[in-house]
């Protein structure tokens, strides 16, 4: 039997490029998506056509029933979990914080941080060893943006993936002793579809050149950083945050 990956916000990005080099490497995956079913089936397609095993759940992160509902759905239709990537998440248009509304705040944390908590709740229930599991990994997507702040543009965005840095370090912690890793990714600034929802879809062009690198980076190349994180050649690495940022 192949292993089963649950990612969450699937459909497009990030997600999708992890959801394909998953199935790629044995996964049989859950392709959760929010709203766009096309996109999400459009990779469980390319994954079954190539001989994988997928499936595409609807479910909202930042709802608890939704999230009880989507695990449940993953349990029935492809096993035991073995893998969590917690990778939905929202932005919301350039803004400073003595613009920002409450909700907004509540949209944003409700969803890559609250979603974040309930998928991981989830997950741990699953696959840790003190509820009758396996054991397992969990790898949070962060973001570099955590580390500079993002003053003047994504502040409530940084901060919430600040958020996630701090959950890692301690979920990774709390479930040592209970054979689940808990691993995050902090990519940099990353050709996706997310930079249009804050109102720049080519803001990867104009600030490139702070990047030591100078360039941007694909969603594969921080595909493959969560792959390590969830396999067996990390068996010794928990609570570590990799920065996939071209050295930013």
């Amino acid at each position: 039997m192949s292993r089963v990956l649950l990612v969450t916000g699937a459909s497009r990005g990030i997600g999708a490029a992890t959801a394909r080099l998953a199935a790629e490497r044995g996964y049989s995956v859950c392709v959760n998506y929010l709203r766009n079913r096309d996109a999400a089936a459009g990779v469980v397609s390319g994954i079954t056509s190539s001989g994988g095993r997928a499936v595409a759940v609807q479910a909202d992160v930042a709802v608890e029933a939704d999230v009880v509902r989507l695990f449940e759905t993953c349990d029935r239709e492809l096993g035991p979990l073995d893998a969590l990537v917690n990778n939905a998440g929202i932005l919301e248009a350039r803004m400073r914080v003595d613009a920002m509304d409450a909700g907004r705040l509540q949209r944003v944390f409700a969803t890559n941080v609250t979603g974040s908590f309930l998928c991981a709740r989830e997950a741990v229930r699953r696959m840790s060893t003190t509820h009758g599991g396996k054991g397992g990994a969990i790898v949070n997507v962060s973001s570099g943006a955590a580390k500079m702040g993002s003053p003047g543009e994504f502040m409530d965005y940084a901060a919430s993936k600040g958020a996630i840095d701090t959950f890692t370090i301690g979920l990774a912690r709390e479930l040592g002793e209970e054979g689940i890793r808990v691993n995050a990714v902090r990519p940099g600034f990353i050709h996706t579809d997310i930079h249009a929802s804050g109102g720049e879809p080519n803001r990867i062009e104009r600030v490139k050149s702070i990047v030591p690198m100078k360039r941007g980076g694909t969603v594969d190349e921080v595909a493959h950083a969560i792959l390590w994180l969830l396999s067996d050649e990390a068996s010794y690495t928990t609570g570590a945050l990799i920065d996939v940022a071209g050295g930013k």
